[in-house]
């Protein structure tokens, strides 16, 4: 069963995700949260701008207040000494004017002739601001420029208060918006289209590689100018893939939940497994190229590979092709996502619900501000009042769910479960409601290991919904969740038949083809899956059982789909594609025992590498069958055994009885017998055998070849561009991460001891914690 220690692996899907009503809810609230802060800043900056024409309006046209008494005492000569007085008046200067003149003539000559400058002054202010906006007689790039001595950076908090007066649509108020606003030029006239994102086209030598998923994108500082590429215009997945998966391989949705083991059924080779930690740092490893660290992945120079792409004039047809799948934007994709989104909207509420909506509403909002526990208790009191509520129901599902996640707490998770089901079995239950309860139900008993209940509910909602592809696309995943390959590839073989063009089902159906061993059919389903660059389709396993076919079938092109997914961050490296990864470990492709830090483990091997010769001899001849014929479908041709003695950390059954010696010497070696991510076995080759290039499963093991019985030619390994031979008493240390393939030419069996250990930069806190494969 699943444990929350793996609540985070958790991932959505393969369609839309089930909270769709409610993120579309979010979307609208946050909308109208930004409409009002927008309208906050127009009313607080309106004086930035307007200041100068409220002061141009009271220089010419107004009166002050001050004024008042003046022109009283003009037309009503008749008052008293003490009254005709006009009291000090302090201008805007600071300095202080007697308005009056001497008290019995009347005073009118000197305050006539005061408001007369006061109106001259004004009007040459005016028309001098004029002449200096009009004829760009200011420098304000060099005004701005100087305010880079302040600790903020004055040119973006001045754009930003002034964006409302963007006149001109070009993303900040400069001279020309001045002269619109100042009547001096119409405001051009902008497209509701022309948006600077929709007129930037994506050369490839200018796509970037994709960020890491941990870092939010940053609004760039000025607005970006059409032609220029952003950021949010680097290729990516148009959904991103989980970090973390601690399960084995299956061919489901990235964005499925985990899931155990369940059935021995071979559904694939351990070299396609799903992604497990974050991925490494990305390097340019390429052909003939690797790096000592992915830590410096970035510093790697461009490749043989790359510099010959850019030095073709006229790429081929199948290059152009991948270039055009790696420059989709991944801001488009989630544009059209939303505008698809928005199209239809989901109705959640029956004629009833819609009578408690204020309540049911006041319950939500708390789920959305995060307060969990708090929607539980108001949710729990709108079923118990009303219990024929399907959306009070439904929330108090998603409520459990929330509280499930935060507390890590499978028993309350289980809740969510059922309660999802009552929802949806209410009457007069809203279609969609139905579909989004048994979707998210169908979901978490993925999480917690229940895969054929998950089936059970995904098979009942294609029969409530059977126009709905990306059902039966779910449903086809649940079928391989349980190792049923056959039942996935006719609910596939459905689905194309109904929607050719479905790039989901075309990967997972090409996917099932290959792990058929019918290599040609499976091409092109899995090409043209990858090319839709359809949600769930950008996921590092496709990437890699297509290249594998390729170079399977003789095609080259598979480095090309190598260097997308690496590009896109499924792998760490063209070279290195192991899919199970913690990233920023030392990675390269071949160690000596000096660099592993485990000299004790491979002088004991090599001291004593007669004494484990003989004793797999002994079983050899026993002929007891104790050697396994290899079962991931890595071999072209010949003839492969193995007898394995430790895997993921433990011992296999009763296989140290036939070698005790050998198993006694390895007992104090924790680094190889502890280690989960590997095996401890006697691997036997016989002439005429030849294994595919392929990778192991993660980078979180080294592995040790120790010769035993090796003829003089013939036989030998290549990892990366390197090929080493074996020697008999002699260990081979390699990262098996990387790509690697080995040739049996000789005229007899070739025997080895294969001892995985632990990378030696892990710590012993993730030595413990890591999972096992």
């Amino acid at each position: 069963m699943q444990r929350y220690r793996h609540y985070g692996a958790s991932y959505s899907s393969s369609s839309a995700p089930v909270a769709e009503a409610e993120a579309q809810e979010e979307e609208d609230e946050e909308e109208e949260e930004e409409e009002y802060a927008e309208e906050e800043v127009c009313e607080e900056e309106q004086p930035l701008l307007e200041a100068g024409v409220q002061a141009v309006v009271q220089d010419t046209g107004g009166v002050n207040e001050e004024e008042v008494p003046q022109r009283k005492g003009e037309v009503t000569p008749a008052v008293s000494e003490t009254e005709a007085k006009v009291p000090p008046v302090e201008s805007k200067n600071g300095k202080r004017t007697e308005g009056g003149g001497d008290a019995g003539g009347g005073g009118g000559g000197p305050k006539y002739s005061m408001f007369t400058w006061f109106v001259v002054l004004a009007l040459l202010g005016v028309w001098s601001s004029v002449a200096v906006v009009y004829f760009d007689i200011v420098d304000y790039d060099s005004v701005i420029a100087r305010a880079k001595d302040f600790h903020m950076n004055f040119s973006q908090v001045l754009q930003g208060k002034l964006t409302a007066y963007d006149t001109d649509g070009d993303g900040d108020f400069d001279v020309e918006d001045a002269k619109v606003l100042l009547g001096l030029k119409e405001a051009d006239k902008t497209n509701v289209g022309d948006s600077p994102e929709e007129k930037t086209v994506l050369k490839p030598e200018d796509v970037s590689e994709p960020e890491a998923p941990e870092l939010q994108r940053e609004e760039p500082a000025d607005a970006t100018s059409p032609g220029t590429s952003t950021p949010e215009e680097t290729p990516s997945a148009a959904v991103p893939l989980p970090p973390l998966v601690e399960d084995d391989f299956v061919p489901d949705d990235p964005r499925d939940s985990t899931h155990p083991h369940e059935d021995d059924v071979i559904t694939i080779d351990s070299t396609g497994v799903l992604l497990e930690e974050t991925l490494p740092e990305e390097s340019s490893v390429k052909s003939g190229q690797y790096v000592t660290s992915s830590r410096l992945s970035q510093e790697a120079e461009p490749t043989e590979a790359e510099k010959h792409s850019e030095e073709r004039a006229e790429p081929e047809p199948e290059r152009e092709k991948l270039k055009e799948t790696e420059n989709i934007p991944e801001a488009e994709a989630e544009h059209k996502l939303k505008e698809k989104a928005k199209k239809k909207k989901p109705k959640l509420l029956n004629k009833f619900d819609k009578t408690i909506k204020a309540e049911i509403d006041a319950a939500e909002k708390l789920l959305k501000k995060g307060k969990a526990e708090e929607a539980l208790r108001a949710f729990e009191a709108l079923v118990q009042q009303y219990p024929q509520s399907p959306r009070a129901l439904y929330g108090k599902a998603q409520a459990e769910d929330e509280v499930a996640e935060k507390l890590r707490s499978n028993d309350m998770l289980q809740r969510a479960i059922n309660s999802y089901r009552e929802a949806a079995e209410l009457p007069d239950v809203a279609p969609d409601l139905l579909k989004a309860a048994l979707k998210r139900r169908a979901e978490r008993q993925q999480f917690l290991g229940r895969m054929r209940g998950s089936l059970a509910t995904l098979e009942k909602l294609v029969q409530i919904f059977p126009d709905d592809v990306s059902l039966k696309n779910d449903l086809g995943v649940a079928h391989l969740l349980l190792g049923d390959n056959k039942g996935a590839k006719k609910v596939y073989e459905e689905v194309l038949e109904a929607a050719p063009g479905n790039g989901f089902a075309k990967v997972h159906y090409g996917f099932i083809l290959k792990s058929e061993n019918k290599i040609a059919e499976s091409i092109p389903y899995l090409k043209e899956g990858l090319e839709s660059g359809e949600p769930g389709t950008d996921d590092g396993r496709f990437y890699f059982h297509l290249g594998d076919a390729l170079q399977r079938a003789g095609d080259d092109s598979a480095y090309d789909w190598y260097e997308l997914g690496h590009k896109r961050g499924h792998f760490a490296s063209v070279w290195q594609r192991s899919l199970y990864n913690v990233k920023g470990l030392k990675a390269q492709p071949w160690w000596t025992p000096k660099e592993t830090g485990y000299t004790d483990l491979v002088k004991t091997l090599e001291r004593n590498w007669r004494t484990i010769r003989d004793e797999a001899l002994a079983v050899m001849d026993q002929n007891t069958g104790l050697f396994v014929p290899e079962e991931e479908n890595l071999r072209e041709k010949g003839e492969w055994g193995q007898y394995t003695l430790w895997q993921q950390g433990k011992k296999d059954g009763n296989s140290c009885q036939g070698v005790q010696k050998t198993c006694s010497l390895l007992e104090r070696y924790t680094e190889a017998t502890g280690c989960k991510r590997g095996q401890i076995k006697f691997s036997v080759m016989q002439p005429g055998t030849h294994v595919w290039p392929h990778t192991g499963p993660t980078n979180c093991r080294l592995r040790m070849h120790l010769g035993l019985v090796v003829p003089k030619h013939g036989c030998r390994i290549r990892c990366t561009n390197q090929t080493r031979e074996w020697e008999e008493g002699k260990v081979l240390i390699f990262d098996d991460s990387f790509e690697h393939e080995v040739w049996q030419d000789a005229v007899s069996y070739r025997l080895i001891f294969i001892v995985d250990v632990w990378h030696p930069e892990l710590t012993q806190h993730q030595r413990q914690t890591l999972s096992a494969i």
